[in-house]
């Protein structure tokens, strides 16, 4: 007789139920979202005018009063413009913007008169660019401030391209102080070295023309290595940071872009803002 195989009931084991953290996965990303979402929103309103030009989204009245004015490419140009307004605005060109219809170089987007204009006029101890004296006869002759600058290597007699540039340029009443145009870090020489350089370069110039030469450089630059030893001279600053909107108190001018479009040069062009109006930088020309 075969004996009944008598198979027991498992009880099923139930997990215990996970309690929900407040830093669980779902809220996570949920307050990621929201902050992302409370972002765009403030961004968006603080730069509600410069998107209601961008994306032509303005009232038919503003529209048309600021009819004769193109769509600004960059949002963040137009804001800048906008907070500057009164100021003098100016570019600075070099052989990259290849040939220049200078008859046509008046504003920008129709709207921002275009006073200024600095010219590079050397490189080093040896190089000379190749558009600069018809980019200088042109903006002469198209009735604008200008200026020239120097490109410095700190990895060459600092001398040498101070004559370069002297044998280069010739400035006349009504002209912009020579501009001194350093942006990299020297790499066979001491930060001291450069310094040393950098000197002997703006002494040179400034008993050649008898006026104090401006420096050009980045905004990083200019606090790290150059703000407490050349505090006794003038600053152009380059700064494209989307958000600074404003030029310092102590800056002397302002590079705010080099993506803008200005009539009678093809391509993207930088764009400068002199802290003051145009009768103020008249002011500082040669006599």
């Amino acid at each position: 007789m075969k004996r009944k195989t008598v198979r027991r009931k498992t009880t099923p084991i139930r997990k215990p139920k996970k309690k929900v953290s407040v830093f669980s996965g779902k809220f996570v990303r949920y307050l990621i979202v929201t902050f992302v979402i409370v972002l765009v929103i403030a961004l968006g309103y603080h730069y509600r005018d410069g998107l209601a030009y961008y994306f032509s989204f303005k009232s038919d009245k503003i529209l048309k009063k600021e009819a004769e004015a193109k769509r600004i490419s960059d949002v963040r140009n137009f804001q800048v413009l906008e907070k500057h307004e009164g100021k003098s605005v100016g570019l600075d060109v070099s052989e990259y913007q290849g040939k220049i219809q200078w008859t046509y170089v008046d504003t920008l987007e129709k709207k921002y008169p275009l006073h200024f204009v600095f010219i590079r006029a050397t490189v080093g101890r040896d190089r000379k660019d190749r558009r600069f004296n018809r980019n200088w006869l042109g903006a002469k002759e198209n009735k604008m401030i200008r200026g020239a600058y120097h490109y410095y290597r700190p990895n060459e007699n600092s001398l040498e391209q101070a004559e370069l540039f002297i044998q280069t340029v010739t400035l006349q009443k009504g002209d912009l102080p020579p501009v001194l145009d350093i942006e990299k870090l020297p790499k066979n020489q001491s930060l001291d070295r450069l310094k040393v350089g950098l000197k002997r370069w703006l002494k040179t110039v400034e008993l050649h023309y008898g006026v104090k030469p401006i420096i050009y450089t980045g905004e990083k630059y200019y606090d790290d290595f150059l703000k407490e030893e050349f505090s006794d001279y003038l600053f152009w600053i380059a700064n494209y940071n989307f958000y600074r909107e404003e030029i310092n108190e102590d800056w002397l001018f302002w590079q705010f872009t080099e993506k803008a479009s200005i009539p009678g040069i093809k391509g993207n062009v930088d764009v400068n803002i002199y802290n003051g109006d145009l009768e103020q930088l008249q002011f500082i020309t040669k006599e």
